[in-house]
């Protein structure tokens, strides 16, 4: 058993993307195996997956035994052919080089990700029982303190502008990190709350379910 401050954790949004690369394949493995001809990844490199395979796509992933037509979904087991049907795995992939980190971040929560059931009951019963469906939408909300000068301030606000989806990267003190991805919105009204200090806040609303690397 263990735990942990998040004191010295930092923040960072994707700024830079490399070109899309096709993907042909995803293996059904332990993990599963990307063929995608000339990704141009490296080792360790972030990489954004979009794939038939719902389960998985729209994740960042940490690449890994990189070779020149493939690499590893690093940490994801695909093996199970009823929630990754062979022959429908095909998509895209696209390198993250570039991150900026958001800094003066002063609160960082998160919403939803909860397990959603289905109600029934016979009729013979005078009780429900329940059948787990989906987890509801997931979003994190970050507090920052207000500066925009900095360069994480512009960045959120240019990705909340554009409605654009992009990559946030928290980088724990032990050095693991765990990669979210989804929309940006960004509301650069700052609180005025008298004696506190003002704050900024954006909103990521999630589009797949975190993905988290321990540190290597």
């Amino acid at each position: 058993m263990a735990v942990s401050l998040p004191d010295g954790a930092t923040v960072a949004i994707a700024t830079g993307y490399g070109a899309v690369k096709a993907v042909s394949a995803i293996s059904n493995a332990d993990p599963g195996v990307v063929t995608s001809p000339a990704h141009g990844l490296l080792n360790g490199a972030f990489y954004e997956l979009k794939t038939g395979w719902q389960k998985i796509s729209e994740r960042i992933f940490k690449a890994a035994n990189v070779a020149a037509n493939v690499l590893d979904v690093s940490g994801i087991n695909t093996t199970d052919a009823n929630r990754f049907p062979v022959g429908s795995s095909a998509g895209s992939l696209r390198e993250i080089t570039a991150w900026t980190q958001i800094p003066q971040i002063l609160e960082f929560t998160t919403n939803g990700g909860d397990q959603q059931f289905a109600n029934f009951s016979f009729l013979e019963e005078d009780y429900e029982r329940q059948l787990p469906t989906v987890t509801s939408a997931q979003s994190i909300q970050i507090g920052i303190g207000d500066d925009p000068t900095l360069p994480g301030y512009q960045a959120l606000k240019l990705a909340g502008e554009t409605r654009a989806i992009r990559a946030i990267k928290i980088t724990l003190p032990n050095g693991s990190v765990i990669l979210y991805n989804g929309y940006v919105s960004f509301n650069e009204t700052p609180t005025l709350t008298k004696g506190q200090v003002m704050q900024v806040r954006a909103t990521i609303s999630l589009q797949g379910r975190p993905v988290r690397y321990q540190a290597a």
